[in-house]
């Protein structure tokens, strides 16, 4: 609680006789409350005709400001209808005086000052409301609403936008109000009619807070932030207003929904209508072109306002003009537009909040967020003095010498030291928000001696058909030219920018992006100048740049459960279905693009990066199976039975993928006795399970617009593609046991259940570990590995670049890994640890292991590698053409040869060291 005891300063009198006119009907007061009405009364003629109105009533207020207040806010509402227009406008005096001196004393906070006069504006806004609809309830205007929807004013919502969506109104502030209808509550034959009626209780309610009397007024309103406020009524219908939104809404009011919040009437359809415009105000990628739009505004308003031209501090106004106000809400409320469609935490009202979570999360530096919120209080604090001094909404600082010394009087400051202070704060302000809307323009872009063809062509590439888009890129011109002059190889860079951007099909907001972080040209160059493949990625996912500088690129990896948990708590917050799955394929292609950086710039080893994308791929069919199977239950009922596992098999089960990996899946369901599944269109359970099998391979692999999530392969299901895609727990028992060939309980000691019923999982899980560990002849596991090789042999012929097929390379020693596995019933799905088993049964000896592993460590480097840096498989001889010098650098680096002839060596030795050892360890089984 707070009370005039606790006063921290006070204004000094510019005009003492009119102080004392005050003090005279409060001769009660003594100490610091004399000197503060003394103060205020002598500096604000205002003030002091508020003081001499309201003064029986003053006196007990200022013993509990808070108490005061609080039993307005409760009498406001509760009185008659007839009386509601005086009520307001005598609890608007009120309010006025008390915040007032609880502004210049100290009492209160800016905060606490302007969250009162917002609570009041809100009180008067809903009096005044319920006012006028239940006038229009009461003469039958309304269709179909009774006294009783008065409450929820009959569907209607006002929604406080600007300084009072954000608790922030000042001293004297008109309120910003947009009026809206529920049109779903009323019949198509009501509509007009229901219309007609909101907009009569719109106007009323706008007259009774904004008409003069001689009561005085209560708040002035302005209802023009509607959309297309020449054309359209004072209220209009949501379903309208959305429309316009989607159509033809413009930065500025998606600035504006920033703020908004529903102040009074159906406060439940209000919300609705802001969640419909999510879309609309959070874009879901960073969108740096905001940065413009908001800065050809403030221009705009300028020369509007005719604010423009040299600083000059008499006249000068505290909001519009330079350095003012309105420059860092600007600030604040384009970075929230920029990033809050990946945040939500972002998504807040007020300036100092925003400029608080812009720190917390990185977007502002901590020490320019303090100065602004400092330089914020101080200015509204002179804000409030402004209109203070007449009740006038104005900004403008004093034009002459007396207005400055009674405003440092009012202020209980310095004349000279008060404009130091103003001329300081503002030019600081200036410096901070200026660079980000209007960044110094770049020098004129030096040759390098880049072919000049190349570089004249970029102006017929599709990303620079824009005039916005060409006057960004020239401005960064200079930059990326300089950049890619200070590569290894400059032309050769100069070719693969010239492919990104080839394959751009927008630049407006990258090029943006990058204006604001230039610290991802040098990304780009890094990546368009090393892995090809990524570049073009990069081409038709501009997007995913919005990873780099989302907060998170660079942090440790987060592992499988908290991926999952992530995804699907974005999978929540989108309603469609395809929606879901396009939000899957880009949250994947950004973490997709984090690995490969990642493991481009040497942050993460060979053997991490193949971890994790397995566990991406691993987060994306946790997070998604869940939301197929609802979606397909919504036509053919909940899954019957105990439900359905997804079992990953090869690479993925081992926990090991590439960049381009496919998904080797299964699908096994246990109906537990159920025939049929219940629902509209009810399935018998095994048709059931193979249309919900087509459904999830189909959220995969589907082309959409964020293209497909991953390719599937199923042949490693039970009779592969003889039998069905999707197996029950029954027959896979019946089958492992009893039917399996050989190479499928290898092909067991790999697998992993992903997704799907965790009782079932379990089972299917032991169920591996029982046929893993069955006892087996080493001679009949090694004679039956030394067919399958043959026959992979014989059947594939491998590129010398290839990593995985090929004598001696990943697959043939996985052949022997998984051997080991099986004949050792190691539950372990680690190739290398098959290896080992392999010591221990006397297959190999300890120099024979050390080929293996070391042939099997560079292969999967190699392959990691190249699928990276190509999308294509790469042939021998034109190896360097396909990956350039700087992928050929890189590749180098991975696999720790100094140079091209020295890796070709090193691959041909290690492979023919591996193959070896292969052989001696099956030829005599092949033999016999």
């Amino acid at each position: 609680m707070s009370d005039f005891s606790n006063i921290t300063r006070v204004p000094r009198a510019f005009e003492p006789d009119l102080g004392q006119d005050a003090l005279n009907v409060l001769p009660a007061l003594e100490g610091q409350q004399a000197e503060l009405i003394h103060g205020a009364a002598g500096c604000s003629p205002y003030l002091k005709s508020l003081i001499l109105k309201e003064a029986d009533w003053l006196q007990s207020a200022l013993d509990g400001p808070d108490s005061a207040v609080a039993k307005l806010f409760e009498d406001v509402p509760n009185s008659d209808a007839k009386a509601v227009p005086v009520t307001l406008r005598e609890a608007k005096r009120r309010i006025a005086l008390l915040t007032g001196l609880a502004d210049l004393g100290g009492v209160w906070s800016l905060e606490k000052v302007t969250q009162v006069l917002t609570q009041f504006a809100e009180i008067a806004v809903n009096s005044a409301l319920r006012t006028s609809i239940a006038a229009e309830i009461a003469r039958g205007k309304l269709p179909g609403m009774t006294q009783d929807n008065i409450a929820d004013a009959g569907g209607m919502t006002v929604l406080a936008m600007g300084k009072m969506g954000a608790f922030e109104l000042n001293y004297s502030s008109d309120i910003d109000l947009i009026c809206l209808f529920d049109e779903t509550r009323f019949d198509s034959d009501d509509f007009h009619d229901a219309r007609a009626s909101f907009v009569r209780a719109t106007r009323r309610m706008a007259a009774m807070l904004n008409d003069l009397t001689g009561e005085g007024y209560v708040f002035r309103t302005d209802l023009r932030l509607r959309p297309d406020p020449g054309v359209t009524p004072v209220c209009m219908a949501m379903e309208a207003a959305e429309r316009y939104y989607e159509s033809l809404g413009r930065t500025w009011e998606r600035a504006a929904y920033i703020k908004a919040r529903p102040c009074a009437g159906d406060l439940k359809a209000g919300a609705r209508f802001l969640q419909t415009l999510t879309p609309f105000v959070w874009r879901k990628h960073l969108d740096f072109a905001a940065i413009q739009d908001a800065h050809d505004m403030r221009l705009r308003y300028r020369e509007h306002k005719g604010l423009s031209g040299a600083f000059k501090l008499p006249e000068h106004n505290m909001k519009l003009g330079r350095g003012g106000i309105r420059e860092i809400e600007f600030f604040t409320q384009t970075r929230q537009i920029i990033a809050g469609g990946r945040d939500p935490e972002l998504r807040v009202r007020g300036t100092v909040e925003g400029l608080e979570v812009l720190s917390a999360k990185g977007w502002v530096p901590e020490d320019a967020a303090r100065d602004l919120t400092d330089h914020y209080r101080a200015h509204r604090e002179v804000e409030h003095r402004l209109q203070m001094l007449r009740d006038a909404q104005t900004h403008s600082l004093p034009n002459s010498d007396e207005g400055f010394t009674r405003l440092a009087a009012f202020m209980g400051r310095e004349d000279a030291e008060l404009r130091n202070d103003l001329k300081h704060r503002l030019e600081a302000v200036h410096t901070l928000t200026e660079g980000f809307f209007a960044p110094d323009a770049k020098p004129a872009p030096q040759s390098y001696g880049f072919d000049k063809d190349v570089v004249q062509h970029w102006q017929t590439y599709p990303a620079l058909r824009s005039e916005r888009a060409v006057e960004i890129f020239e401005r960064l011109k200079p930059d990326i030219l300089g950049r890619l002059a200070n590569t290894a190889k400059p032309d050769e860079s100069l070719l693969a920018f010239d492919g990104f951007l080839s394959g751009l099909p927008a630049g407006v907001q990258l090029f943006s992006l990058f204006e604001a972080n230039p610290q991802l040209i040098d990304l780009l160059i890094d990546i368009v100048g090393t892995a090809p493949a990524l570049a073009r990625h990069l081409s038709r996912n501009a997007a995913v740049f919005d990873a780099v500088i989302a907060g998170s690129f660079f942090n440790e990896w987060l592992g499988v459960d908290a991926l999952s948990a992530e995804l699907s708590e974005i999978l929540a917050r989108e309603s469609d279905y395809e929606r879901q799955l396009d939000a899957t394929r880009r949250w994947a292609k950004e973490w997709h693009f984090s690995i490969g950086v990642h493991h481009l710039r040497g942050l993460s080893s060979a053997e991490r990066i193949a971890t994790r994308y397995a566990e991406l791929a691993q987060a994306c069919l946790h997070a998604l199976w869940p939301i197929v199977a609802q979606h397909f239950a919504h036509k053919h009922g909940p899954m019957p039975g105990r439900g359905a596992v997804i079992v990953g098999m090869g690479s993925l089960g081992a926990g090991r993928l590439s960049a381009t990996s496919d998904l080797d899946l299964i699908i096994i369901y246990d109906a537990n006795g159920v025939d049929m599944s219940e629902g509209k269109r009810p399935l018998p359970v095994r048709q059931y399970y193979a249309r919900l099998t087509q459904a999830m391979v189909t959220a995969i692999t589907a082309p959409m617009s964020q293209g497909r999530l991953y390719e599937v392969d199923m042949r490693l299901r039970p009779s592969g593609t003889q039998g069905p895609v999707a197996t029950s727990w029954q027959s896979f028992q019946d089958y492992q046991r009893n039917k399996a060939w050989l190479w499928e309980h290898l092909a067991l000691t790999r697998a992993r259940v992903i997704a799907g019923e965790p009782s079932l999982g379990a089972d299917v899980e032991n169920l591996r570990c029982e046929i893993v560990s069955r006892a087996r002849a080493p001679e009949m596991v090694l004679t039956e590995v030394a067919k399958m090789r043959a026959r992979i042999q014989a059947a594939k012929q491998a590129s010398f670049w290839d990593g995985k097929l090929g004598e001696g390379r990943l697959q043939d020693i996985e052949l022997i890994g998984q051997a080991g596995l099986l004949v050792g019933g190691s539950e372990a799905r680690d190739i290398e640890v098959g290896l080992e088993q392999s010591v221990a049964l006397g297959w190999i000896d300890a120099a024979q292991i050390v080929a293996l592993q070391r042939s099997y460590r560079l292969f999967w480097q190699m392959q990691l590698s190249t699928k990276l840096l190509s999308e294509k498989v790469i042939v021998d001889e034109h190896m360097p053409d396909v990956i350039g010098q700087g992928g050929l650098a890189f590749l180098l680096r991975e696999t720790a040869f100094d140079s091209l002839d020295d890796l070709r060596a090193g691959v041909s030795e290690t492979a023919q060291d591996a193959a070896d050892v292969l052989r001696t360890v099956l030829k005599p089984v092949e033999e016999s």
